[in-house]
């Protein structure tokens, strides 16, 4: 039987983390003392790997800059976990539509510039860590678009690229995933707009969780 591998991004995706990442950026480069960088411009570099993103924003920045704000970064969200302020609801309608795929006979993976441990807080606490056969993040793979985490996904779950289908929100989920021939789905209530997901190389821009399960399901 083949395997059908729906594989989504995490934030701008599954859920809606902009305020914790323009907040845990925005306390790093004043801990390095580099210069605020642009909420707008923040909230583009969700999906990279965070020193690719801290490279994009801080072009100016020394190789010891890049590595101490990755790691103020980190430990910006860790305090905020701590403190139980960390807000990273999930997208209106997600959680069914996990369940009802999964219960379609899809299986399911994640492919996130997400740490493992900021990943895993993530879905425990959304109660949806169990849908998901295969956890690919930016710890263990080069920053999208690079393919690694899909390529990672498919061996893991032994999946075809040809039934196999990447979800996310913007262009580094849509270019990762026509890099190795599987399908790209792009959604519209994340980071970057419906054109330059369809530029990237999205077949189909979902415009809410109801018009994606109905993508998927038809």
């Amino acid at each position: 039987m083949t395997t059908r591998l729906a594989v989504f991004d995490c934030d701008g995706t599954l859920v809606d983390g902009q305020g914790a990442v323009v907040s845990a950026m925005a306390m790093a480069f004043a801990e390095v003392r580099l210069a605020p960088p642009d909420p707008h411009q923040v909230r583009r570099m969700v999906g990279l790997s965070l020193p690719q993103a801290v490279m994009r924003l801080a072009p100016g920045a020394d190789g010891d800059q890049v590595r101490e704000a990755v790691a103020a970064y980190k430990a910006a969200f860790r305090a905020a976990r701590a403190a139980g302020t960390l807000a990273e609801p999930l997208f209106p309608g997600m959680a069914d539509l996990l369940a009802d795929l999964a219960s379609a006979g899809w299986t399911l993976a994640v492919a996130t510039g997400k740490s493992d441990a900021g990943l895993a807080h993530c879905l425990a606490g959304h109660g949806i860590a169990g849908h998901f056969a295969s956890l690919q993040t930016a710890d263990r793979h080069p920053s999208k678009p690079h393919p690694a985490m899909l390529e990672a996904a498919l061996a893991e779950t032994g999946a075809d690229p040809a039934a196999a289908v990447m979800i996310g929100d913007t262009a580094y989920d849509m270019a990762m995933a026509t890099s190795i021939g599987v399908r790209a789905i792009g959604v519209a209530w994340g980071y970057h707009e419906a054109a330059e997901l369809t530029a990237a190389g999205a077949d189909y821009v979902a415009r809410d969780a109801a018009d994606l399960r109905e993508y998927l399901l038809a």
